[in-house]
Parts: structure tokens; sequence; C-alpha cells
């Protein structure tokens, strides 16, 4: 093979297709495994050079870059220079530790997104030892051929070899967004890069069309290689709710900042107390309200729902989408493949003599074909040496059609599309051969299939004479035929008997095709007046694809949680209603097609979008209008999509979900989310993770902050009513250092909640700190605030020292929080149970951390030194478990009350819905 050295300044746009081949020593049935994989070793992978990660001294220095930060350095200096130096050292040391966990918890959110976007790497139809496989795009080497078709990204640069109607849009190298057609002829080698037409380049979308190519660049050699593209990956870590809580903190600190310079100066100035203990009784009071830990514990939550939905087969592609999920209202769904299994089987063919049935389910090419009389199958198979209009009917099915079966390790599995792999499985059945007749009738052009065009269509030259074949939706062939085509020939179309046919078989929840052909004379380039018009129909096949067993589930569950599944496809109105009442759809008894929807005004589409369920024969540009009917009613819609002209809806919903298997990287790239495994049911667990993550945060909220108000009020009502502090300073630096690491993290690794799929979609406009948290942070605040004080004062009247009152304070604030921390995890469910108090092992543990925290606080020497702590004896820590289960039981009783007002387990009143609409439709 050609030095590498040589191939990077090759101008491969100059070269014919045949020079191409020669110069990569390649063959148009491609490379062998062997070879390619020693060229994978000589090139290395087909990837551009990512950007290096932020160091790890950078992500720790950033870290300190908050205003919380600041204030206890600045605190940390003034102790220095007061001559407080065991407190400037205890400060600066609670300083490390907390941009420590930072440090950590955002390095393992950062590994979570990069695992993230490996996932997403695009791949590659390849042809290896004249085979067509899917291969990850980074393995490909020059000298590859490879296919490519509409929607998908060209993986490396490609010298053209075949080009069918073949455009690609190539903005992201040439800055012009108006696609380019291709060709396969050379063009000169001074052609500006726009111009060469001979070439697909790496990272474009194929716009149109399909063709087959020559890999002649790849990884940083390709041309957006060396300009230093980067190739998108997931978006950084920063979404509307971590900016919110960013925002919040900042004003939160500010007021706090006020406060405590208030209450210094009230302590200075009223009760005449030293202005270096009211300095540090401000940084004290600084120090113990503002949340230090709440950013990290919420990006590291977010991180664990996309990590944990990523499990489950659902990509995040951007972070905002985890928020947006537990809003969705409506889910416009595709059917085949989604709520189908995309297992296509052939069940019927209808030819102009009488119905045929065909035995076997799946891939298999095992199954007998049996007429049909009076509505039931024979027993006796077919001799299809006897039914010639039958073989015919298989070999046109082979012959228009880009899909092959093999047989992998004792499996048979398609290549290609599925609906036209249930025609290669059913000629199968009936012993032809793809491989032969397609080599025995070569294909001399093609019009590949496009959603707005219905229909494929190829030439060939078949028994001496060219003929045009063509597959293609029903109805849509029905318009482009005048003849059917039986043993005597030729006979005039019965439009009415062949509608009838097409709607018994979609009344059995068949998919339905119609095949056709044509003789033509001297034709070397196919048009679409070539195939549509005169054409003589051979008759209609019906494919079955049951409904995903979990799908059906999920549809229940999309239900009770007030959710609307709806779905679209292009199939005819009756198949898509029997799927959907299958798969236990509200609204089935009517069906909406695509020429219905273009033909209503935006007005009266969202006068009915809340009260259909089904819309068939839909196109893409149906779907945009769909997504912006519903969101005219205020309903919030996750949009399903796999080809390229999904695109717009995709972007225009509030979720747009992609294919994974068979979504184009048009759709992908569009879209907010991924479905590894095409399944409708990924998309409903992906709503249950995204409310469970929103509601962790919550709970997060609800708890962290009553921690920081407890602490805060008690040090700011000492200094107003000129009595000693039940909570120093360092205290209180310690007390939220040890919750944010042990108690703060707990609730975000807490599992869902029982009913939060029984709960209406969340409105996305409410505010996160509503009127039920902002209650519930006060009640707990003045809850712990009596339990310091009380602790405190309880021992000072028992002749304890300040010493020990404080030791008490301080342990009293930390129970207290772990006992909250069991109420924390129902906001309004009861935890009076075994499973309630004891159904979570991260809670457990993370309580077990802190008691062990406290313990060595209270009782180590080199700890009491430091904070000032002082050894308990057994009778203080009964008071504190008494009065931490006092706090747990009054909190219970809380939730009670609020129950009995008909609050649901998210807060909020029961009959909360996103949108008065949809709550009437509902």
């Amino acid at each position: 093979m050609t030095d590498r050295s040589q191939n990077e300044l090759t101008d491969w746009h100059a070269l014919s297709a045949e020079e191409a081949l020669a110069r990569l020593e390649s063959r148009t049935d491609g490379l062998g495994r062997a070879e390619a994989e020693q060229r994978l070793a000589d090139h290395g992978p087909n990837q551009l050079q990512q950007a290096e990660a932020r160091p790890w001294w950078k992500r720790l220095l950033e870290q300190f870059n908050n205003i919380l930060m600041l204030v206890l350095i600045v605190a940390a200096i003034a102790s220095l220079g007061l001559g407080h130096t065991l407190d400037a050292a205890a400060i600066f040391g609670v300083v490390l530790i907390i941009a420590l966990i930072g440090f950590l918890q955002e390095g393992k959110a950062e590994q979570a997104l990069e695992s993230i976007r490996q996932m997403l790497s695009p791949q590659a139809k390849v042809l290896r030892d004249g085979r067509r496989e899917t291969l990850p795009a980074e393995q490909l080497v020059p000298g590859d051929i490879v296919l490519v078709e509409s929607g998908d990204r060209v993986p490396a640069d490609l010298r053209l070899m075949e080009a069918r109607r073949f455009r690609t849009e190539e903005a992201s190298l040439t800055g012009e967004s108006t696609p380019v057609d291709k060709a396969t002829k050379a063009v000169a080698e001074d052609a500006d890069l726009g111009d060469r037409t001979g070439m697909a380049y790496a990272s474009t979308i194929v716009v149109q069309g399909n063709a087959r190519g020559l890999v002649v660049e790849t990884g940083s050699r390709t041309q957006i290689g060396r300009i230093s593209e980067m190739l998108r990956g997931v978006e950084q870590l920063k979404t509307p709710l971590l900016r919110q809580i960013d925002r919040a903190g900042r004003v939160l600190a500010m007021f706090i900042l006020c406060a405590a310079a208030l209450t210094a100066g009230i302590g200075v100035l009223v009760h005449d107390q030293p202005l270096s203990e009211m300095f540090m009784a401000a940084v004290g009071l600084a120090v113990a309200a503002i949340p230090e830990g709440l950013p990290a514990i919420v990006t590291i939550g977010l991180a664990l729902g996309v990590q944990t939905m990523a499990r489950r087969n659902a990509i995040i592609r951007r972070l905002p989408a985890v928020e947006t999920l537990g809003s969705i209202s409506t889910i416009f769904s595709d059917k085949t493949g989604t709520l189908t299994r995309n297992e296509m089987t052939a069940q019927a063919i209808w030819l102009p003599d009488g119905e045929i049935r065909i035995d076997g389910v799946g891939f298999s090419p095992e199954g007998d074909f049996h007429a049909v009389r009076d509505g039931e199958a024979e027993t006796a198979a077919l001799d299809l040496d006897d039914h010639h209009a039958l073989r015919n009917f298989l070999k046109v099915g082979v012959l228009c059609n880009d899909a092959e079966l093999t047989e992998e390790d004792g499996r048979w599995k398609i290549h290609g599309d599925p609906t036209e792999g249930a025609l290669v499985v059913a000629a199968a059945k009936a012993g032809l051969s793809t491989g032969t007749l397609r080599d025995d009738h070569n294909r001399h052009d093609a019009i590949p299939f496009e959603s707005d065009r219905k229909y494929m269509a190829t030439l060939h030259e078949l028994e001496g004479e060219q003929y045009l074949l063509v597959k293609g939706a029903p109805d849509r062939l029905l318009e482009m035929c005048h003849r059917v085509r039986t043993e005597e020939g030729g006979q005039a179309l019965d439009v009415a008997t062949w509608e009838a046919r097409i709607h018994d078989l979609s009344s059995r929840g068949l998919r339905v095709l119609a095949l056709a052909e044509k003789p033509v004379r001297d034709v070397h380039e196919l048009t679409d007046e070539h195939a549509e018009q005169e054409l003589m129909l051979l008759g209609l096949i019906g494919l079955l694809d049951p409904p995903r067993e979990e799908a059906i589930e999920a549809v229940k569950d999309c239900l009770a949680a007030g959710i609307r599944p709806v779905m679209i496809t292009g199939d005819h109105a009756v198949t898509a209603q029997a799927i959907a009442r299958q798969l236990g759809f509200a609204q089935t008894d009517r069906a909406i097609s695509g020429r219905e929807i273009e033909a209503m005004s935006d007005a009266d589409l969202e006068a009915i979008i809340l009260e259909v369920d089904v819309y068939a024969r839909a196109a893409p540009e149906h779907k945009l209008r769909l997504v912006q009917a519903m969101q005219a009613r205020g309903g919030i819609c996750a949009m399903t999509g796999d080809g390229v002209n999904d695109g717009p809806a995709l972007k225009r919903a509030d979720v747009g979900v992609a294919m994974g298997i068979q979504g184009t990287e048009a759709a992908k790239e569009a879209a907010e989310m991924v479905l590894a495994d095409d399944n409708f049911a990924t998309i409903v667990g992906a709503i249950r993770e995204g409310r469970k993550v929103y509601d962790n945060i919550r709970k997060t909220i609800t708890f962290l902050l009553p921690t920081n108000g407890g602490q805060g009020l008690a040090i700011m009502l000492a200094v107003l009513a000129g009595t000693t502090l039940p909570v120093t300073p360092l205290q209180a630096l310690w007390v939220n250092m040890v919750v944010a690491v042990t108690l703060g993290l707990a609730l975000a690794f807490e599992g869902a909640e029982k009913d939060i799929m029984q709960r209406q979609p969340r409105d996305p406009d409410a505010s996160l700190l509503d009127l039920f948290l902002l209650w519930r942070v006060v009640f707990v605040s003045l809850l712990l605030l009596a339990g310091v004080f009380g602790m405190f004062s309880w021992i000072l009247q028992h002749g304890g020292s300040e010493m020990l009152a404080r030791t008490g304070a301080v342990n009293m604030l930390v129970i207290g929080s772990a006992a909250y921390l069991i109420n924390s995890r129902f906001l309004v469910g009861s935890t009076l149970s075994l499973s309630g108090i004891f159904g979570s092992r991260s809670v457990w543990i993370s309580i077990g951390l802190i008691v062990a925290l406290q313990l060595g606080w209270t009782y180590l020497p080199f700890m009491q030194l430091i904070f000032g702590s002082e050894g308990l004896s057994a009778g203080h820590w009964g008071v504190i478990l008494a009065g931490s289960l006092a706090i747990y039981l009054v909190v219970e009783a809380e939730k009670t009350i609020l129950r009995g007002r008909g609050m649901s387990g998210s807060g909020r009143p029961r009959d909360h819905a996103t949108s008065r609409d949809e709550a009437e439709a509902r």
C-alpha cells in the first residue's frame, strides 16, 4: 500500500475511482478482515484528536472560585492577623477539605459524562470480505468500502464510486448551507473544496440519496481534521437548574453576609462585645448559614441520573433534558421499532388471483406458502414452480431492495432495513437466493426511498428487457399504477378492490407494502417521471411487527402518570389503530392522516390535538406541526425520530428522542436523548429517572437548608440577645463539612418513591424553592434551633461548662439532622414503617459515618484541642437521642397534616397538572 505520508498529499478528487482503488490497493468488494486490522494498526483509529481534559490542578483551584471560599479565606487571614492561629489553621484545613470534596465530586461527574460521550460514537456500514457489516466508525481504514445513505454522517473522507441522487450538507467545512450535489467523476486538481463533487467529506451530513465510497483519509488526515474541528459530544455540566442554584446561592450569600455584619454590629454597639469576638461570630454566622455543599451535591445528583439512564439505554446528550423529562406530558412516538419489535415477518401476500399466507416468524428462512380459500389457509403447501406470479412477486421484492440476510453464529440476521429484510426472508422461504438474483440481474440505477416520496425504484434487465421495479406505500403506488399483472397479462386496475384488500391486511395490524413493475426502453438514469406513471401492480404484502410487551406496560405507566402516548406512523390508519388498541392507547376510535393534517389550519389542529392519539400516513413535516400544536395548548412533549427530515421536530420538541439503532446521525445530532435500544419503554424509564433526579434534588435542598438555618439562627440569636454563642465559628465549619460529606450526599442515591409515576407531570415553570419547601426549611430550622438552644441551656443549668454545653449543642444539631434525614426520604409520605426507616442503605451508611465522626470529634484529644469539645456522658447522649426522636416525630406529624390537606408525594397539591387544557383532557 502507498506510504502514509504520500497519502496525506494526494489530491483524491482529481483521481478516478479506479485510480483511487489502485493507489490504495483495495477492491470493490472491500478489504479482507486481516488486511483491515493491519491497516488500523498502521494508521491508527479514525477519530479526531480530542481536546485535552482540564488538568487536575486547575480543577482543584477552581473549587476556590466562589464567594463562600473567598469569605472563608478572608476570615482565616483575618483570624491569623488577630492572633487566632489555631482558628486560622482550622479554617484553612476545612477550606481545603471542602475543596477536595468538590474536586472529587466534579471529577466523578466529568467521568460520567465522558463515558456517555463514548457511547455516542457513530457507526459505519462497510464491506469487508464482500459482506456488509456495521462497525464503529473509528475502525475504518484507508481502502475500506463504505455505504452511506440519507441521514448518515459521513464517517471518513470518501472518494465516491457510486452516487444515486446523492447530496451532502457541507456547512461544517465550507460554511455553505445549501446541500451539494455529488457525482463520481474526477475534477481538476485545483478545484475548490466546495467543487470537489466526487468526494464526500468526514463529518458532513447526507441529506438525500445513497452512495458507495472508498475511504481515502481517516482521523486527523481528513479535511475536517486538518482544520481542527472538534467532534460534537455531550455538552458541559451546567444546566438551568444549576445556574438557578448558583444565582440563588449568590443572593443568599450576600443576604447572609449582610445579616452577619448587622449582627456583629449590634453585638459591638448594643452589647459592648469585643470587636474580635464579634468578627469571629459574624464569620461563624456566615459559615453556618451558607449551604456550600449544595451545588456540588446537585451536580453529582445530575451525573448519577445520567449514568443510570445510560445503563438503561437512554443516552442523554444535553443535560437540561434530565430536568425537562420530569415535566413531559405527551410522548409522540414512532410506531415501527419503538412501540413494536421491528422484527418484520411477511405473513400474507395478495396477488390478483387471491391471498396467500406464509408460515414462520422472525428472520429464519423456514416456512411454506398456503393458498387461502374462504378466509382460511389451506393445509397443503403451494408448489412455487406452478405459481409464476408469486415467484415473480418475490423476485421483484428482492431486487428492489438493499437488505441482506446472513447467518452468523447459528443465528439469522438482517443487515439493512427490517422491512426490506422481511421481503428477503420471504423469498428465501421460496428457495430464491438473494445473492444469485442480484448477480444475475445487476442494478443499473435506483431512486432511493425518501419519506416524502414514499417509494423506492430500481432499474434491471429481466428476460432480455429493461424493467423498472417499484416498492412502496400501497396508497402511493395505487396512484402510480393503471394496470395489474395477472397470469393472463395486464388488466385494468380496480382501485376499490385493492383498497379493500389493503384495509383487510391493515385491520389485522399488518404493515402493508405494494410492489409494481414497468417495462422501459433505453433508460440509463431514472427520474421520478419514469416511476410515477403507467406502472403495473404486482400485489400487496402484509408484514407482522408485533407490539413490544414492555411497551404495553410502559403505556399503562404513562397513563397512570398523566402522560399521553401518541402514535405517529407512516402506516395505513387501520393498521395504526389496530396496533394502538393492542398497546392500550386511550383514544383509538379515530386516526388522522397526514393529508388531513395538511388540510387543517393551526387553530383546527390545536383544537383536536388532545383528542386523537393516532396519526397515520404522517410525514416528518407533520411531526413539527403536531409538536407546535401541543405546545400551543401548554403541553410539554417528547418527540421520537430517526430520519434526516425529523430534525426540525426533534429540535422543536421539549425533549427530542433519536433512535440509536435505526436512527440517522442527523437525527441524533438534533436530539437531546438517544435510545440505545429504540424502545418506547426506555423513554418512560428515562422519564421516571428524570422525575426521581428532580425529586432527590428537592429533598437534598429541603434537608440541607434547615441544617444551615438552625446553626445560623442559633449564632444570630445568641449575639442579638447578648448571650454566649452555643456554637463557635469553628464548630459551625465542622458541622457544615461533615453534613455535606455524609448526610448531604445520601439523598442523591435515594431510589424513586413508589408513587412517582402516579403523579401528574411537574410544572416546568414552578419554582424550585416553592412555598412548601420554604415552609419546610423554616419549620425544621426552628426545630433544630430549639434543640440546639435547649441542649446548650440544659447542660449549663446542670453545672456543665460552656465547652461541654457547646459539645452537646453541636451533637444535638448533627444527630437531629441525621434524624431529619430519615424524614427527608419522603417529602410528604410517611417514613413511620420498617421500610421507611431502614429502607435506604445510603442513608444508614451516611448516618453511620457521621456518628463515627462525631464520636471522634467528641472524645479524641486532638479534636478537643482544635474544636473546643469535651467528652459527653451517657446521660447527655440519652437526651440528644430523645431530642432527635422528638424532631423526627414532629416532622412526621406535620407530614400527616399536609397529606390530610391533599398534598401529593412531590410536595404539591394532588390535582396539579401542567396545563388547564391537558387537565381537562385527562
